[in-house]
């Protein structure tokens, strides 16, 4: 098994769904990073050996979208591309099939893409009116099709909004805010808990843009159609506070619930790339990697429970390689809810929640705030669910460096009851 290397990433600005990079597809996004990633690598296309693209919300008008994205890009028509899927953790899964391919000896650069762009979520036609349209694609004559307008289904004529319906779980029925509320009783999470890790990321998020921290990991993108720059987030809030966040009213449970738009992450629209090398290759070419992606590990649970699945995939990562919180220096957790990302750490906490779910032994315990998401996290910059999985490794690696930090953990949970976690290490 070859070493792989995090040998550089880049990630455009993370903007709210309907704002500045609206009108940008999918195609766009991911052109934007690939692009700007290889000329900050210095790498020459042609040296790719496979690009892969996480994606969830898939244009229809292009279906393999990490091919569509590497030819937009100029990536030379040699160089193959393949599309993943894992929900939440397709961005992730883009970096475990680079590692997989380094690791094995079967490649040797990898760009692995993360991409969303949630203001392109479609609006869907119901089946009845779909019918009523093919059948009036059939009629010949302008009578007959005249006649098929009477028989249009017009209690159906609204679309399906596609958004709702992706962040509803079909197994569960819970949409993922209800997964959240779940949580938030299972674990006795109060209002008051949940706004106060959600200022905290805005206040971070704030700070990191103000002391430049964030300045080399964000490109500028100028999007259609007014073709001006892009260069900073703009979901965070820079003045928030405990009392601005009590104001909102529950959205998922009006009646008993704890979780708003304050304490949520946000609809955003973004990208992130991520070059991957052997060891080999990156000294070849004179790359300086940021470190090393060591392992990654996806767990599976109750889909009403997805908010879990950091603590499920990081407890595999955590026996495999004989560790716990103790050795790890910063960790990316990211925050779908806070009320989701509260939960894993007590969950870690509790010896409770590991003789019944992990089958005994000592729970790790929970790492201290002050070490997870020191920049902030998705309830400030937002949750392309596509990006966001290669956005945390990437966060994690700049900021290990910046620190002196070593080792990192990059963690989220994932709609449909699963967990991913990476495990990096920082370059000497």
């Amino acid at each position: 098994m070859r070493k792989v290397m995090i040998a550089e990433g880049v990630r455009t600005p993370f903007t709210k769904a309907g704002s500045l990079q609206a009108e940008a597809r999918t195609v766009d996004l991911g052109r934007y990073v690939v692009a700007e990633l290889l000329v900050r690598a210095g790498i020459d296309p042609a040296r790719v050996d496979e690009l892969v693209a996480g994606n969830v919300i898939q244009p229809v008008d292009a279906v393999n979208v990490a091919r569509v994205i590497a030819l937009r890009a100029h990536v030379p028509n040699g160089v193959p591309a393949y599309t993943v899927h894992r929900n939440c953790a397709s961005g992730i899964q883009a970096l475990a099939e680079g590692w997989m391919m380094i690791s094995s000896g079967r490649a040797d650069c990898v760009v692995c893409v993360g991409v969303e762009s949630m203001s392109d979520a479609p609006f869907l036609v119901k089946r009845p009116v779909r019918g009523w349209l093919t059948e009036l694609q059939k009629k010949k004559s302008v009578a007959a099709k005249v006649g098929h307008l009477k028989k249009l289904p017009v209690k159906d004529i609204f679309p399906d909004v596609g958004l709702i319906l992706g962040l509803t779980d079909p197994v569960s029925t819970l949409n993922m805010g209800q997964t959240a509320e779940k949580l938030a009783r299972e674990f006795a999470i109060s209002r008051a808990d949940q706004d106060r890790v959600a200022m905290t990321s805005n206040l971070r998020v704030a700070a990191a843009w103000e002391e430049g921290r964030l300045a080399d990991e964000v490109m500028t993108t100028f999007p259609p159609p007014a073709y001006e720059p892009v260069a900073r987030d703009n979901g965070f809030r820079a003045d928030s506070s405990l009392e601005k966040l009590a104001s909102l009213k529950p959205v998922f449970d009006r009646a008993n619930g704890t979780v708003t738009a304050g304490n949520s992450s946000q609809i955003t629209d973004g990208a992130c790339a991520v070059l991957l090398t052997s060891e080999e290759f990156a000294a070849a070419n004179g790359l300086k990697p940021l470190g090393a992606m060591v392992d990654f590990a996806f767990g599976g649970l109750d889909p009403s429970r997805m908010g879990l699945g950091p603590v499920y995939a990081t407890h595999k990562i955590f026996s495999k390689h004989g560790m716990g919180w103790d050795k790890v220096d910063l960790v990316e957790l990211n925050e779908a809810f806070a009320a989701q990302a509260i939960a894993c750490l007590r969950a870690w906490d509790s010896a409770e929640f590991y003789k019944r779910e992990m089958g005994g032994g000592s729970p790790p315990g929970a790492p201290e705030w002050d070490r997870i998401n020191v920049n902030g996290g998705a309830i400030a910059l937002g949750h392309p669910v596509g990006a966001t999985g290669t956005r945390i490794v990437l966060t994690l690696m700049r900021e290990l460096r910046r620190r002196g930090g070593t080792t990192g953990i990059a963690t989220l949970c994932i709609g449909g009851g699963q967990g991913a976690t990476v495990l990096v290490e920082a370059a000497k």
